[in-house]
């Protein structure tokens, strides 16, 4: 066979090999497309997958889009004075508490715990009734005024075993002088904590 024929030959059958392939390929991007693959929520999971489509943007999820749920921490100040060796709460300050049942009620599987804290000022004993006495009865209002159940509020009393500030002054005997309501709960949002400061 002659060089240019042969030449001839073989480019007819390699463009007809080419034009096979180039069938199949636009055969195959003609092909309908079963799964879902885009990914509505942005969390990195396809939507062929997705079993939780309302995740928080940004938050950590599993192979089907799913967040773990966790125990919540924000911190906010309620600042409520008390008379001087006094455990009763001033009305003024009853908004404040309202503000904490409000949230309660919006997470209804939360509990709190009242942490009543003093100031190291006196003996041990007396201050460790005197916190208990102050967080017994915000948990008590929680209750009887704001329609909390009892089952989900838990009171105790430290004392001057958690210090906020180790100094003397009465600044710090202040900030010491506080109830901390510590809100918890299976919730993809974040733990509520009150600090009531008081004073002794």
């Amino acid at each position: 066979m002659n060089k240019s024929i042969k030449y001839s030959v073989t480019a007819v059958i390699l463009g007809l090999s080419l034009a096979g392939c180039s069938n199949k390929i636009i055969s195959m991007n003609d092909s309908h497309q079963v799964n879902d693959l885009r990914d509505l929520d942005h969390d990195g999971v396809i939507e062929a997958r997705e079993h939780c489509s309302n995740t928080i943007l940004g938050s950590s999820v599993d192979n089907d889009g799913c967040g773990s749920k966790s125990e919540f921490i924000v911190r906010q100040d309620l600042h409520i004075n008390f008379i001087n060796d006094s455990a009763t709460i001033a009305p003024q300050y009853q908004g404040q508490i309202a503000q904490l049942a409000d949230f309660m009620k919006k997470y209804p599987v939360s509990k709190v715990t009242i942490e009543g804290h003093s100031s190291k000022v006196g003996g041990y004993d007396y201050n460790i009734a005197l916190s208990q006495r102050r967080a017994n009865n915000v948990a008590s209002d929680l209750e009887s005024h704001f329609g909390i159940a009892a089952n989900r509020i838990k009171a105790v009393g430290y004392g001057y075993t958690h210090l906020l500030d180790k100094g003397t002054t009465e600044l710090a005997h202040q900030k010491n002088r506080r109830i901390v309501a510590a809100v918890s709960g299976l919730d993809q949002k974040i733990d509520y904590k009150w600090t009531i400061y008081t004073k002794n």
